[in-house]
């Protein structure tokens, strides 16, 4: 990527949010953003600016994977446009990375509109949030978007596990926790071995699904977003110092967790000293095709 030194990076977070346009514009309704940032007690803003996320990373040494969330078929809000995201990430290439999100409801739109933001706009994988987006991952419906990712050379990011949106709210506010089980995508990456898989988060309730997915599938890895490290279950801890050592990834879920607390945390995890780099660093080098320069 022109612009981005991975040797003058400490490590690259795989998990950040992009929730507020330059016009102000903020990726959820009103009512979904004020519970999440009550579930998780977020202090310091809950969306910062894109301008704003790409000076907390540069003053840390970080680079940032970012993203929006297009849910505008089950939530009726527009999201932000995927190209404002890419055009603020070139404001910013030498910390920020654009993914795009395309809600699979757009069918034929949206495969032809993530060639073009590849193509054109220099986006550099895909988000996709089942539950928030109501939508299976392993429903046939979506197999032309994950195809044209695939082609495109690009990762795939799912969210997996409970969702802070909607907590609380009645009805959850209609989201359905069970589209984000990891098993889901267990046969999409089977279906399809040349698309890179990584699975977003700690999958709670469903984290020894994820670990076995990410065991036996080569395409598969896992963001370790979303919780603070001294709250990671113990088995995840344990494959992600050994047998998936080269297949986890640093994120944080920013502005949910910061970047600063979640290094910290995780700097007093009994990590080995050779896996450390690997899960901060040299694995999200290896999935966004990333070298040295």
């Amino acid at each position: 990527m022109s612009g981005l030194d991975p040797g003058a990076l400490d490590a690259i977070d795989f998990h950040v949010h992009a929730e507020r346009a330059d016009d102000g514009h903020e990726s959820l309704p009103a009512q979904l953003m004020a519970a999440s940032a009550k579930y998780f007690r977020t202090t310091g803003g809950r969306a910062p600016g894109i301008d704003e996320i790409a000076e907390v990373y540069r003053s840390r040494r970080l680079a940032a994977v970012l993203f929006t969330v297009d849910s505008e078929s089950v939530t009726g809000h527009p999201p932000i446009p995927n190209e404002h995201v890419a055009a603020a990430a070139a404001r910013h290439p030498d910390v920020l990375i654009p993914f795009a999100s395309i809600d699979p409801h757009r069918g034929p739109a949206g495969v032809a509109l993530a060639r073009r933001l590849v193509v054109e706009h220099g986006v550099r994988g895909f988000k996709f949030h089942p539950s928030l987006q109501g939508f299976a991952p392993d429903d046939r419906m979506a197999y032309p978007l994950y195809e044209t990712i695939a082609e495109l050379g690009v990762p795939a990011l799912f969210h997996s596990g409970q969702t802070g949106i909607g907590a609380g709210m009645p009805g959850g506010a209609r989201i359905r926790l069970g589209h984000s089980n990891p098993m889901l995508l267990d046969g999409v990456a089977a279906d399809l071995p040349e698309l890179t898989v990584v699975l977003a988060h700690p999958s709670f309730p469903w984290q020894d699904e994820a670990l076995a997915v990410a065991t036996h599938k080569a395409n598969v890895y896992i963001d370790l977003s979303g919780w603070a490290p001294k709250y990671f279950p113990p088995q995840l801890v344990t494959y992600a110092n050994g047998v998936l050592r080269h297949k986890v990834l640093f994120g944080t879920d920013y502005p949910l967790i910061s970047p600063d607390r979640w290094l910290a945390e995780f700097a007093e995890l009994p990590i080995k000293d050779e896996v450390r780099p690997l899960i901060l660093k040299h694995n999200a080098m290896r999935v966004l095709g990333l070298t040295p320069t």
